[in-house]
């Protein structure tokens, strides 16, 4: 039997249709952690593909840098048999170069911001940046750095998922 390719398959058992991830919540996984929508500059550059058919993840999606430039967002679903995407990012053409407002060692701090709650702690920016990029921000002498998006002179976001 051909079913079109809106309808659910059935599970192992034969009874009970599994359920899948919406693709929108990758698309809000990836405007969240870019802090850009689809179609801005440093969001995603087109919505994920709504006939993507990946298991319903039990843990919130995770998202990260992949690669060397930011251009390319891995969301994640953390599960131990969990899936990968990756999303393409709408870079800045480098003829509207930001100024950069942040420089390698200037004094920071860093907010974790989430759904009725903002976590704030002192830090040390690890490259130079402007609003709106991704740098890294040391806070702890002996710490590895955190990516945190540029807010102003002086502040860091890390949106929480």
């Amino acid at each position: 039997m051909l079913l079109p390719l809106w309808a659910p398959a059935f599970g192992a058992d034969g009874n009970n249709p599994p359920r899948f991830t919406n693709p929108a919540e990758i698309d809000r996984a990836v405007s969240t952690f870019t802090g850009a929508e689809i179609g801005e500059i440093g969001g995603a550059r087109s919505p994920a593909d709504r006939r993507l058919r990946l298991t319903q993840c039990s843990a919130p999606l995770f998202a990260n840098w992949h690669g060397r430039g930011q251009n390319t967002v891995k969301v994640a679903c953390p599960d131990q048999d969990g899936w990968q995407v990756f999303i393409a990012t709408r870079s800045q053409p480098a003829a509207a170069a930001k100024t950069r407002i942040v420089k390698r060692g200037d004094p920071m701090t860093v907010l974790v911001r989430g759904r009725g709650f903002t976590v704030q702690q002192t830090g040390e920016a690890m490259e130079s940046g402007a609003v709106g990029e991704w740098i890294g921000v040391r806070t702890a002498r002996k710490a590895a750095p955190v990516q945190a998006r540029i807010e102003r002179p002086g502040l860091a976001i890390i949106p929480a998922n």
